[in-house]
């Protein structure tokens, strides 16, 4: 194995269920997971399976609603493919692998193949912007353990966040400077953007959790690059769900506000989601957009994540030889 082979990318996602079937593990392994739910397991284990199977039959009408299932999988082993396209063209050519933390394929089997391939140095690239302890720690932490446990031969090189990386921000600014291009010209200055992000618990927040933080310098960087001539902006948080306080304000509450001020159209931005899934396709194409139609809000467009877009792959290639 040469030199260039010896070293290896392993992509790190949350995954999603791939069919219908697959929802109630997946939530069950989610809620399974002490980042996401911080109680002793003896709590934690029952009341992840009991939630688990309670919520399902809801979150099936979703998948139902965006075909059965969540596109994360193929959209994020696209990724992995264009990323190694990237580094080729870039001169460092290298495997790209996808683990998912909790769906297959699995942290431990993908590092089982790594380890037999001779892989001798990891990239371990989160794909997840913006720092959380509930994502990316889960992830890197999970790994870390099978390393240390299994593979201790391999060094891992982390990368921790990358919110205000220049071709990250680069490519998703251009994503919104396109969905701009979509408002009337005769509503363009009444015109906000949503920059809408997965919510978390404010108990996370006041625990030194980095994430809102994280998402205001992505928001910044995209607003500086798109210049003066950009509608204003607001940061909000979707996917709240638990009586618990969450981040504010709510995406919901973002859209009632914008009608309520007048505002014609809105620009929504899924600003912490590198691929289109659950969140982006039905909370919101589907819910946020009725709920601006309802409002009052005369145009509407969903900004899509970047995927496997060109620009956004240079960026991850980037951010590995960086690491390296």
């Amino acid at each position: 194995m040469s030199n260039a082979q010896r070293t290896a990318v392993i992509l790190l996602q949350m995954g999603g269920p791939a069919t219908l079937d697959d929802i109630r593990p997946f939530l069950r392994n989610l809620l399974s997971d002490p980042a996401i739910l911080a109680v002793p397991a003896f709590v934690r284990l029952p009341l992840a399976r009991f939630i688990a199977w309670r919520r399902a039959p809801h979150v099936a009408l979703q998948y139902a609603a965006i075909g059965g299932g969540s596109p994360i999988g193929p959209h994020t082993a696209r990724q992995a493919i264009a990323l190694r396209a990237s580094l080729a063209a870039a001169g460092r050519p290298m495997p790209v692998h996808v683990a998912m933390r909790y769906v297959k394929p699995r942290a431990a089997s993908v590092l089982q193949k790594i380890a037999a391939d001779g892989v001798e140095r990891l990239v371990l690239l989160p794909l997840y912007p913006q720092h959380s302890r509930t994502t990316t720690d889960s992830s890197l932490d999970e790994v870390r353990d099978l390393l240390a446990r299994f593979h201790p031969q391999i060094q891992p090189v982390e990368v921790t966040d990358w919110a205000d990386h220049p071709g990250y921000v680069a490519a998703l600014a251009r994503t919104v400077e396109q969905a701009l291009a979509q408002v009337p010209a005769n509503i363009r200055e009444r015109t906000r953007i949503l920059f809408s992000a997965h919510g978390l618990p404010l108990r996370y927040v006041e625990a030194g959790d980095p994430y809102p933080s994280q998402v205001a310098q992505t928001v910044a960087a995209v607003m500086s690059r798109l210049g003066s001539d950009a509608p204003s902006a607001v940061t909000c948080y979707q996917s709240r769900v638990g009586p618990v306080k969450w981040l504010t304000p709510s995406t919901e509450q973002a859209i009632r506000t914008a009608a309520a001020e007048h505002i014609a159209a809105l620009v929504v931005v899924p600003v912490a989601f590198v691929s289109d899934h659950i969140e982006t396709l039905y909370e919101i194409e589907v819910t946020y957009r009725e709920q601006a139609r309802e409002a009052g809000i005369e145009t509407f467009v969903r900004v899509p994540a970047l995927n496997d877009s060109p620009e956004f792959a240079a960026a991850l290639a980037e951010i590995v030889i960086s690491a390296l």
